[in-house]
């Protein structure tokens, strides 16, 4: 049955967003996310105080309140009460909640080596412990860079692997000749499976080396790379273990990222990440979407929970560069981002003086965050003021047009629009 959003109800709601102080986040000084927090909900930034994600929807670890509604009354709550907002076919496939989460993250320092579940994996962790994995849906994600971004994302290739195992003698010395012979003796040719064999186990022997081990050879690789680059200029890989070692010094995250490529975004270029992919993010800020959960297993550069035979059991060991994706102009000023899942896509409006663009109605609902500058929204008959730091919902089948007299840049997260 077909289930109409009403004309009362296609207005644009304001949202009060939720913040995260993560230790790996910007200092509220240098904080994009401090800065949005602080004029979304009229809070003080705390200068010194690190502000890492800025959260837009109707997860329970960091809700989004309806304005309008008063202190109690959340996103989640009213969408729960109002299902029609999200469209028949958000609600016939996800049910009455949101199916994705919209971030804005501040990185100073790298976050840990991680991975997200699919659903069947995360059902079970979350059975077995709720208390760490705080939900059972899986978490493909997007990273959209507002900044520069520094990412480690996926397995290097066999052929860039082979020359790692040559030219860090640390590595050989921490998992021993065996496992390094099975990856030097290996060719693409003896398929998919016996790679994949090799990569998982030497990769697993790393990970899951000893403490005492793995500080003692981090020791000697800092050493080495120390004398080094006295005499050559030392490589990007090696620069970037460095900074690494000396965020999380002693700690097997910083040898085992000669295993990922190193992903540097321009601002405007995204990086998705599928289930069970290796990655951390290391520097810079992004607009992130993904599916609504907080399911991370994590395994290195990390002072939280480590996972470590879960993280190297999951992972699907492809190698290769990611896939960098540059957005599809949708009009003059707006660029649409689309990764290959039904939960999200991410549209990048930038507005020059004087200059509109129209959102057209979708058959799903939309949140909206302003990055700079104000303008106007007009909805229908109505119109309503609007500048950085505001949160907007839009329930579904409601067009939107933005204008601007000085300049306006905002995000959109929806549902992908390869579902309708």
């Amino acid at each position: 049955m077909e289930v109409q959003v009403s004309a009362k109800q296609k207005r644009l709601r304001r949202l009060r967003c939720s913040v995260q102080n993560y230790d790996w986040g910007r200092l509220g000084s240098e904080s994009t996310v401090a800065r949005l927090f602080s004029l979304n909900s009229e809070a003080e930034v705390q200068l010194d105080k690190p502000y890492a994600e800025f959260w837009m929807g109707t997860h329970g670890s960091g809700p989004s309140f309806l304005i309008e509604e008063g202190e109690s009354r959340t996103l989640k709550s009213w969408i729960s009460e109002n299902p029609n907002v999200l469209g028949d076919k958000v609600v016939e496939k996800w049910g009455s909640d949101l199916p994705f989460l919209f971030k804005v993250l501040s990185v100073a320092k790298a976050l840990s080596i991680q991975a997200h579940p699919d659903k069947e994996l995360a059902r079970t962790l979350y059975k077995l412990q709720p208390h760490v994995y705080k939900d059972d849906n899986h978490k493909p994600e997007m990273a959209l860079a507002l900044t520069e971004f520094q990412a480690l994302c996926g397995f290097v290739s066999l052929e860039e692997l082979k020359i790692v195992l040559k030219d860090v003698p640390e590595i050989v010395e921490l998992v021993g000749n065996e496992y390094v012979n099975q990856v030097l003796d290996v060719s693409e040719q003896d398929g998919k499976e016996k790679v994949k064999f090799a990569l998982q186990s030497i990769f697993t022997q790393l990970m899951s080396a000893s403490k005492d081990m793995v500080s003692k050879v981090i020791t000697k690789l800092k050493n080495r790379l120390q004398m080094e680059s006295q005499v050559r200029q030392l490589m990007e890989k090696e620069q970037l273990v460095l900074r690494l070692e000396k965020q999380y010094p002693g700690d097997v995250g910083v040898i085992s990222a000669f295993f990922f490529n190193y992903v540097k975004l321009n601002p405007g270029e995204a990086l998705y990440l599928g289930a069970n992919e290796p990655h951390a993010y290391i520097y810079g800020e992004c607009i992130e979407c993904m599916a609504t959960s907080d399911n991370v297993v994590r395994a290195g550069l990390t002072p939280k929970h480590r996972d470590v035979q879960t993280l190297c059991s999951m992972l699907t060991y492809n190698q290769g560069f990611p896939e960098i994706l540059q957005g599809v102009p949708v009009n003059p000023y707006t660029r649409r981002y689309l990764p290959p899942f039904d939960e999200f896509e991410v549209d990048c409006c930038s507005l020059p003086k004087g200059a509109s663009a129209m959102f057209p109605e979708v058959e799903g609902p939309s949140i909206f965050v302003v990055t700079e500058g104000e303008g106007t929204a007009y909805v229908r008959a109505s119109e309503e003021q609007v500048r950085e730091g505001d949160v907007l919902f839009a329930p579904a089948g409601t067009e939107i047009i933005f204008e601007t007299s000085s300049q306006l840049k905002l995000y959109r997260a929806g549902v992908n629009s390869r579902l309708f």
